[in-house]
């Protein structure tokens, strides 16, 4: 069974949010085993200069590497990264566990985004869409991808 880790910075608040992550979590729970860490923003003031962003983000990478897994697959979800299919993402989760890499893991970043090191450091970018969506909300919706990919692998009817 894969080992999935959601490495996000910042925290679900609206319960809205928490509710559909819980029951994503819940359906997963059949296809792997997935914990979710959140790590806290870095404070910005209201007009921070580039290089305030920048060292935010290098504190923000720092955490999340003390996060990933030995050995796991890294994904960093950029806008800037890959589009795929949902049939292309589940082909994906098949081949790393093909491939003996039974660890994967999914990093989201602020709404300030990743530090260009773990962008450069992933095994994959991804990109949900060249729409912006704020972070939280591409929690829920890379919760569903998985739980989708799987439905795919399996033949299960989820995926029309």
């Amino acid at each position: 069974m894969q080992r999935i880790t959601v490495i996000c910075v910042g925290k679900l608040k609206e319960k809205f949010y928490l509710e559909a992550a819980a029951e994503y979590q819940k359906r997963l729970s059949r296809f792997c085993r997935l914990e979710v860490a959140e790590l806290p923003e870095q404070r910005l003031r209201d007009a921070p200069s580039p290089g305030e962003i920048e060292q935010a983000l290098a504190r923000e990478a720092e955490q999340i590497r003390g996060k990933l897994p030995a050995g796991a697959a890294v994904v960093a979800l950029c806008i800037e990264g890959e589009l795929r299919s949902s049939e292309a993402l589940a082909q994906f989760l098949a081949e790393t566990g093909n491939r003996g890499q039974s660890a994967l893991a999914f990093v989201i970043g602020s709404s300030n985004g990743l530090h260009p090191s773990l962008k450069a450091a992933a095994q994959l970018r991804l990109s949900m869409s060249p729409m912006t969506f704020p972070h939280h909300l591409a929690r829920i919706m890379l919760l569903e991808q998985l739980y989708r990919g799987y439905q795919i692998l399996e033949g299960g009817k989820y995926h029309k």
